[in-house]
């Protein structure tokens, strides 16, 4: 399997081929902005010191620690420090990896279970990291004769590991991500009422903050800006609600936006493709 060094290149093969795809990615890589994808994702951390600001959650990154991504939720990665950033990224077609379930083996668990108190993330030891390692470089270094065999077979085992330790994991019952109340009330106001007409203004004036001061705490809290965690937030409603087969007209409503040129805008620029596209294939 070709092995990529570019996060956007790896998505969009995945997606293209509806398959799954591997890059090993570096600090030379700029992080992507905060993002949607049309995909699963298998983020884990080699070296450097990060957050990872995931829908409301924001988490901090060590080495041998793994998180699972759905095709829903926005995401977003930050330096702590300017460390060197070393990562895998594993980006998986959905349809691709149901195909691969069966009636006793879940491989979307890890994607699909969102209970309460679900934490996204799970700390692996040296042992686990040594697995995880052995089968990237084993669907990696297959080659000559039934090397997708053995690519293919690889990665199931693969996703039965993973998902061995995110259902062992249960229910976290103690936060592992953690902002200061500030921001922490500042995000749940905004998730509480993300479908209304949310401004800077409107937050400052309700938190008694001035608007340079709140934007400047947040983007040093989560690593982007109010505006574009409100649009993301807002665009994976919106993906999920089409999916469901909810109507355009009724969706952009729904999901706060002041009229549809707006919201088609904010969704091509997302997710790649029209409201009307994505509506078709994801529904069909």
């Amino acid at each position: 399997m070709k092995l990529f060094t570019s996060c956007k290149e790896s998505v969009k093969n995945s997606i293209d081929t509806k398959y799954f795809s591997i890059a090993h990615l570096h600090s030379e890589e700029e992080t992507m902005s905060i993002h949607i994808h049309d995909c699963y994702e298998i983020y884990y951390s080699i070296s450097g010191e990060n957050q990872f600001l995931i829908d409301n959650k924001l988490y901090y990154i060590n080495p041998g620690n793994l998180f699972a991504v759905n095709e829903f939720e926005s995401h977003y990665v930050s330096q702590v420090n300017n460390s060197t950033h070393e990562r895998i990224v594993i980006s998986i077609h959905p349809d691709f990896l149901k195909s691969l379930c069966t009636s006793k083996t879940n491989l979307t668990y890890c994607f699909k279970h969102r209970g309460s108190n679900f934490c996204h993330k799970v700390s692996l030891n040296k042992e686990q990291q040594s697995r995880f390692m052995y089968f990237i470089n084993k669907i990696i270094g297959s080659h000559g004769f039934g090397a997708d065999m053995i690519e293919y077979a690889s990665f199931i085992e693969l996703m039965i590991f993973l998902t061995s330790l995110f259902i062992n994991n249960g229910e976290s019952l103690t936060p592992i991500y953690k902002y200061s109340n500030q921001i922490e009330e500042i995000i749940r106001y905004i998730n509480d009422n993300v479908t209304n007409d949310i401004t800077v203004k409107h937050l400052a004036e309700h938190f008694f903050l001035s608007e340079s001061y709140i934007c400047r705490i947040f983007k040093l809290s989560t690593g982007t800006t109010i505006n574009k965690y409100i649009t993301a937030r807002r665009i994976s409603m919106a993906k999920a609600l089409l999916s469901n087969g909810s109507s355009i007209n009724d969706v952009y409503v729904k999901c706060g936006f002041n009229d549809y040129s707006n919201f088609l805008k904010s969704f091509k620029k997302a997710v790649g493709i029209s409201p009307k596209k994505y509506s078709t294939f994801s529904t069909s």
